[in-house]
């Protein structure tokens, strides 16, 4: 018997069980609240029907002659595309010509689609230790805002929203679910081709770092990495996006990682605009996305997660997903998930190899079935997608002879072990996240990306307030031992919560030189976070009286994946005698900073999704 055959089969795990009822009742006043909304905003037959005729001139204005005409005729559906393209970051430049193909593609099955508006998209991997990233992580909430300003308009039947990369995905999502009476479908534009390795990218970077290669030999590096339009290929926070809408039924099965230039790209797109009509109320099998994103598809979402070593971003994102839903989430239902979920992937941080050879070796619909076969993840949900709920997702497409899409069965076991595993034979029997608790606070840390030798750290504390900081130090050889940087003011009131992938060359490389090295921070590291052992998101944050701040230089810091410890070896009575220390003069000022002041004020914590959206 295959395992698509025992799919069926296997019961629900009892914990993922336990968990799901748990969020559940949990969630239940808030979602019946969300699912009401819902259901007042749901209007039978076209949506521009209930606009006014002033309302439907403005609105169709700029319309071609003979689209116009099917636009005042209210009477075919209606796509509103949400696009984040600009033609400077690679993973959406492909996005310039998708409006076009898709207006030809829903005139051609006789609908209309228009451009309702687009979503700021910028890119960590050029803000990187810059003033510019303490935007990073509220542009999410700004590109959620920017999402339902475009749908407002209330003119649309169903929603195509074109987005990859980290903030962009959940930002569209969360403000899909604003509109949870629309069908939505995401629609990806796939990852570059595989240029140089992670590995050696990562080398030349720590190389630089210690002075032994120069500028001009970085930047070839890094080029000849990032070398043209498509996402990034390390499984960052971007593809972790990509896996998750999979994991949710939110993409056409094995839409993800099929590349911008590859002929099937175009018909996925094609297929997925025939798909969105027929889940409007005109094509008879009406499927809302805010039906399609419930509890159980939630907790599939942190599954995939899970199961792939993905990005630690998404402990922040997907609780605000989710609570955009009517849904409340929280860390420690991703550390018991994590306790039964199996690691199946080593993809880059947590291996070798890039997205382009997870795909290869099966991608996210193998990592899905897989599951699915060991009753690891729900398969009794709605999808955007056939009618056998996330079984209907296990297939991957491929291209006919005709140019149409087809969708085949994989193989029953991986073209490349090493890459991705059937989940009789993991990687690790557990999870890729642990939470961390103890008296420094609760922190998330990456095991996946961390070699099980290093799971345990116990060193002296190196307090630093910043990132240039911490550089600084070890430029000057005050770094060369074994420590803890604890690294504070970096969360989402003090400064925005940029990513801290600044000093990652210099911590891998004292690793690399022998010693113990270790990071405890209540900033973010993403899903590039590599080898070495990180407390992030710790809260609450110093800015917030968190005891992070209470952290001296000389303290014994110890971090255990093992037992989910984290705390300062310090006796309870100076513990509590302790002042917090205390942030500096305010610095966000200048590139856009300033404003951003008031979100900065009033964001949650980061186990709360850090949103400016959601303040109870």
């Amino acid at each position: 018997m295959s395992t698509v055959e025992q799919a069926t089969q296997n019961s629900l795990n009892p914990v993922i069980d336990r968990v799901t009822r748990r969020i559940a009742e949990r969630s239940k006043t808030l979602r019946d609240e969300y699912l009401a909304r819902l259901e007042q905003m749901r209007s039978r037959g076209p949506r521009r029907g209930n606009l006014s005729c002033a309302n439907q001139a403005h609105a169709h204005a700029a319309a071609q002659p003979g689209t116009k005409i099917w636009l005042n005729e209210a009477k075919r559906p209606n796509i509103g595309i949400v696009t984040s393209y600009n033609d400077m970051l690679s993973a959406h430049q492909p996005y310039e010509s998708y409006p076009e193909q898709i207006r030809q593609t829903a005139m051609r099955l006789g609908a209309t689609a228009q451009v309702a508006g687009g979503v700021p998209a910028m890119c960590d991997g050029v803000t990187q230790g810059r003033p510019g990233m303490e935007l990073s992580l509220f542009s999410r909430d700004v590109i959620a805002q920017a999402t339902a300003v475009a749908l407002s308009h209330d003119s649309f039947d169903a929603a195509l929203c074109l987005g990859i990369c980290d903030k962009i995905v959940p930002g569209l999502l969360i403000g899909a679910l604003a509109f949870g009476h629309l069908p939505t479908i995401f629609v990806p534009a796939g990852p570059m081709g595989s240029g140089l390795s992670n590995k050696e990218k990562a080398a030349v970077r720590e190389r630089y770092a210690q002075g032994k290669a120069t500028k001009e030999e970085l930047l070839a590096a890094e080029n000849a990495a990032y070398h043209s339009a498509g996402t990034c290929t390390f499984y960052g926070t971007a593809n972790s996006n990509q896996m998750l809408l999979e994991a949710m039924g939110l993409h056409l099965p094995g839409a993800a990682f099929v590349h911008p230039d590859d002929p099937l790209r175009a018909v996925l797109t094609d297929a997925t605009v025939e798909r969105v009509l027929q889940l409007t109320e005109q094509g008879g099998n009406y499927t809302p996305i805010g039906h399609v994103v419930n509890e159980k598809t939630i907790v599939n979402a942190v599954i995939a997660l899970l199961a792939t070593g993905g990005s630690t971003n998404h402990t922040i994102h997907w609780i605000s997903v989710a609570r955009a839903a009517g849904i409340l989430i929280d860390w420690q239902d991703f550390d018991e998930l994590s306790s039964v979920i199996p690691l199946l992937t080593r993809v880059y941080p947590n291996g070798t190899a890039d997205v382009n050879a997870f795909e290869d070796a099966g991608g996210p619909v193998f990592v899905i079935r897989e599951l699915l076969s060991a009753g690891l993840m729900h398969a009794d949900v709605k999808t955007v997608y056939g009618s056998e709920g996330l079984q209907s997702h296990v297939t991957r497409p491929v291209l006919t002879e005709d140019r149409k899409v087809k969708w085949q069965a994989l193989p029953d076991v991986s073209t490349n072990r090493d890459v991705v595993r059937n989940v009789t034979e993991p990687f690790a029997p557990t999870g890729g996240l642990r939470l961390l608790d103890g008296n420094i606070g609760r922190a998330i840390v990456k095991a996946s990306a961390v070699p099980e030798d290093a799971w345990i750290i116990r060193a002296p504390a190196k307090v630093f307030d910043s990132q240039d900081a911490l550089v600084g130090a070890y430029k000057a050889g005050q770094l060369n031992m074994d420590f803890v940087a604890v690294v504070i003011f970096q969360g989402p009131q003090a400064n925005g919560m940029p990513e801290l992938h600044h000093f990652t060359p210099v911590l891998g490389s004292l690793m690399s030189a022998g010693y113990k090295v270790a990071l405890v921070t209540d900033g973010r590291m993403s899903g590039a976070s590599g080898k070495v052992p990180a407390a992030l998101h710790v809260s609450p944050e110093a800015a917030q009286g968190g005891h992070i701040a209470k952290v001296q230089d000389g303290d014994i810091v110890e971090l255990n994946v093992h037992t989910g410890e984290l705390r300062a070896l310090v006796s309870e009575e100076e513990w509590a005698a302790r002042p917090l220390r205390r942030v500096s003069a305010d610095s966000s000022h200048g590139y856009g900073r300033d404003l951003f002041v008031a979100q900065r004020r009033v964001v949650t914590t980061p186990e709360q999704g850090a949103s400016t959206l959601f303040i109870d």
